[in-house]
């Protein structure tokens, strides 16, 4: 029987939108029960992105729904009430994680700060994820995705014509958060495994933003360039860029010791004479002399498909890519080998395809296929039973407009 790493962790997930939820959906795949806490309005995720498109999912689910919510188990509580402040109370107390992602002092306000939580449950881990980080003018301040991206500089990175600012798509400081969302619970099991004791983490969409240009940032704090990589026509480093082929498909090259490769890229695109030639025979003098040798390279590849290029390349152990488009992942091989794209069973859908759990373990594999992300309110009578609740009680519950 397979084992799984977070097997008999229970997880209260008070999250929305994409940054928490996706941690909360990692920590499913792993094994962690995950309870997803709702409003009765529900998540607002739940019908983010409707209006472009149809769609084949049921009402009250949408892709960006389904993907951050899988594996969990869904109830809906009115935290503007005392009763439900109470069924959370004892949720926690029997729940190793608590997660939450709302603006700084929405917690507090209902009852669901750490200092208060803890009183319930000393060794609770308590993940909190916010826009700018806990501390800070700026940390009481709302934000979403594209705020991380802003204040981070992430957005000069991917400037166009006119040097202006261009937001990465997809929900890239989202899915960083979350992903260190899950990385510091998992740190902090490891900490209360070893040493008894429970705490707050906090990530942010900042600081996600802020590590995930740890290279370039950190090269200028140490004094040498703050610059990207630069228009693709004059690059740093006219080897390492990018290049159409005939087929109108790109090619990325990336060499971190150039002159280890001139000679080989040379030969592939049979370009010998450039080997010994002064003006090329160093790093330095290539960049020198990089719009020249980029529009001669622009030359070679148009002659040939990417598919043509792939054995010459690979011939001379050169170090690149095929530059994929979005709808060409689900059926590539090399994606569907390392499971980073899985198919799973949806009971409304039938076979359908979702993005993997991004990390591989030997002995305990993520399944991400246990269970689609739940309907509004699916699992609240179970859950409340599992904590002692009686029928009758749950009625009243129900009438009171507690969930």
């Amino acid at each position: 029987m397979t084992k799984k790493l977070l097997e008999g962790i229970k997880v209260i997930d008070w999250t929305v939108y994409q940054f928490g939820p996706v941690g909360g959906a990692m920590l499913a795949d792993m094994g962690a029960d995950v309870i997803k806490i709702e409003a009765p309005a529900g998540d607002p995720g739940r019908t983010l992105g409707v209006g472009r498109g149809r769609s084949a999912l049921p009402i009250g689910h949408t892709a960006y729904f389904e993907n951050g919510n899988r594996n969990k188990r869904g109830i809906v509580l009115d935290l503007t009430k005392p009763e439900s402040r109470e069924v959370m109370y004892k949720l926690v107390e029997r729940s190793d994680v608590f997660m939450q992602n709302f603006r700084k002092g929405v917690a507090e306000r209902l009852g669901m700060g750490y200092e208060v939580l803890k009183k319930h449950n000393p060794t609770l881990i308590y993940a909190s994820g916010s826009a700018f980080g806990p501390n800070g003018p700026m940390a009481d301040l709302p934000g979403y995705d594209t705020v991380g991206q802003a204040y981070s500089g992430m957005m000069f990175q991917t400037v166009t014509e006119g040097n202006a600012p261009r937001q990465v798509g997809g929900g890239i400081a989202d899915q960083m958060g979350g992903t260190q969302l899950f990385m510091g619970i998992l740190g902090a099991l490891v900490a209360r495994s070893i040493h008894g004791i429970g705490q707050k983490v906090d990530v942010s969409h900042l600081g996600g933003m802020v590590w995930l240009q740890g290279t370039i940032l950190n090269n200028g704090l140490l004094g040498k360039s703050w610059t990207s990589p630069g228009e693709r026509t004059n690059p740093g480093s006219p080897m390492s860029n990018s290049y159409l082929c005939k087929d109108g498909r790109w090619l990325q090259f990336v060499f971190t010791q150039p002159d280890r490769y001139w000679p080989g890229f040379c030969r592939a695109l049979g370009l010998e004479t450039l080997i010994e030639d002064p003006r090329f025979a160093t790093n330095a003098a290539r960049t020198e002399h990089s719009r020249d040798l980029v529009l001669m390279f622009d030359k070679v590849f148009a002659t040939k498909t990417a598919d043509e290029w792939a054995p010459i390349l690979i011939k001379e152990d050169l170090i690149y890519a095929p530059v994929m488009r979005l709808n060409e992942l689900d059926t590539d091989e090399q994606i569907l080998s390392n499971q980073y794209i899985v198919e799973m069973e949806h009971p409304t859908l039938g076979r359908v395809k979702e993005t993997g759990h991004p990390i591989q373990y030997s002995e305990t594999p993520a399944d991400i296929g246990v269970r689609p992300a739940p309907h509004l309110g699916e699992h609240t009578q179970e859950v409340l039973s599992e904590l002692g609740y009686k029928h009758d009680q749950i009625e009243a519950l129900h009438k009171k407009g507690v969930f």
